[in-house]
Formats: structure tokens, C-alpha cells, sequence
């Protein structure tokens, strides 16, 4: 097993928490694959994935509550629901590089496991337990209000998440300072059975295209593309 010092400092400074107990963050980080080639008794994080599970229900749930008092708990519900889902996770591991700090063994490693959706969505998991167990809860509430704080800003006042299109504008418009720019690309087909191609925009350079039976659905196709490729770049 092998990992610098400096590049858990620098993973530590990426979460905001500094570990008292440094092996509660290296835990987190081991993938069970990893256990095949080591010698030793090492944990791999699958019991921190499960507690971290709950914890980020727990902080998730509080911080709906607080913010959208008039909404009631079935939109609550499905609110938290996306926020916890596992394409979410693996996102937001994606935007904190933790698949470049995972230990995994030679077989996953050949497998991509670095990009594994599923692997870094329970690595989130596992990292927020670990910050828990080291920190408390106040901890990995700060390490929570923090990684989420862009998808919290994509809540509207209704409760609902916005479109593909308007999270692209608001996140144009707050990191960029400009909005979006839509092309028509191309069409075809009959009247009656239309196809739109659409690419999108940011300053010079297209950071997605769609395509849909309506101008709109293209779109809104084309921001789903964009925001993927912002959060690529970003992580």
C-alpha cells in the first residue's frame, strides 16, 4: 500500500478537514479489491459506505427542512432522493478527484475503476463517515454543505430542480459572468416528423449538441451534454 503524505494533505485540504486519525481517511479510500494484494489486516470501506449512507440521509434531510419549510414531505422526498442518488455521487467524487486517490487492485485498476461510477459514489460515502467518525457530525456537515453547495444553488424556491437549460445559465452566469449561446445546427425530415439538431455555446468554444423533435428538446439536450462537460473540466 502506497500513498504520499502530500497527497493526502492535499486531499484533506480539497475536503476542508484536517484528520486526527489519518488511517480512518485511508479506509475510506480502499477499495475491498485492494485487499487481495496486501499483506496484514487492512479494512476496505464498505462498512464506512454504509454508515456514510446515513449520515448524508441525516444532513441531507436537515438541511431541506431548514431551507424549504412550505414544501411538503413528498417533495421533500424526491428532492433527497436526487440528491443522494448515485449518479450524484459520482459526480460530485468526480468533482473532488477522489478516483485518482482510491486504492484499488490490479484487476479493477485495469478495469477503469478510477472512473467507475458506482466505486466513486460509495467512496463519497465512505469519506463522509470517515470525516464523521473523526470529526463529528458538525464536520461532516460543513464537508456535505460544501460539496453540495452548487447542486443546493440548482433548488428553486418551489422545491423542484431546475431544467438542464436553466442550471446551464445559472452556472454560466455565476462562474463565467455570460450566457449560453444556442445554435440551430441542422434539421431534417418531413414536416410533420422533425428533427432539430442543436449545439450549445460557451464564449468560442461548443460545449455540447442534441437533438430532439422540437428546437426545445434539442436544448435542452445540448445543456445536459455542457453540464456534463463543466463537471468533467472542473473535476
Amino acid at each position: 500500500m502506497s500513498r504520499t503524505s502530500d497527497a493526502l494533505y492535499e486531499l484533506q485540504t480539497t475536503l476542508g478537514h484536517s484528520f486526527v486519525r489519518i488511517e480512518l481517511l485511508i479506509e475510506a479510500l480502499t477499495h475491498s479489491s485492494a485487499l487481495n494484494e496486501w499483506r496484514g489486516n487492512h479494512s476496505h470501506n464498505e462498512r464506512l459506505e454504509f454508515l456514510g449512507d446515513s449520515v448524508l440521509d441525516l444532513l441531507i434531510s436537515e438541511y431541506l427542512m431548514s431551507e424549504f419549510q412550505e414544501v411538503d414531505e413528498g417533495i421533500l422526498s424526491k428532492m433527497k432522493a436526487r440528491l443522494v442518488g448515485k449518479d450524484t455521487l459520482a459526480a460530485l467524487s468526480r468533482s473532488l478527484s477522489l478516483g485518482s486517490y482510491l486504492f484499488l487492485g490490479r484487476g479493477e485498476e485495469l478495469n477503469d475503476g478510477r472512473q467507475n461510477p458506482s466505486i466513486l459514489a460509495d467512496t463519497l460515502e465512505a469519506v463522509i463517515a470517515a470525516v464523521y467518525l473523526d470529526g463529528g457530525l458538525s464536520s461532516a456537515r460543513r464537508l456535505v454543505l460544501n460539496v453540495y453547495r452548487e447542486k443546493f444553488n440548482l433548488l428553486n424556491s418551489n422545491g423542484q430542480k431546475t431544467d438542464d437549460k436553466s442550471q446551464l445559465q445559472e452556472l454560466c452566469q455565476r462562474r463565467f459572468g455570460f450566457l449560453p449561446v444556442y445554435h440551430l445546427s441542422h434539421t431534417s425530415g418531413p414536416d410533420h416528423h422533425r428533427t432539430f439538431e442543436v449545439e450549445v455555446h460557451l464564449g468560442n468554444d461548443q460545449y455540447g449538441a442534441g437533438a430532439g423533435r422540437t428546437k426545445k428538446k434539442a436544448e435542452q439536450e445540448a445543456a445536459k451534454q455542457a453540464l456534463v462537460r463543466l463537471q468533467e473540466i472542473q473535476a
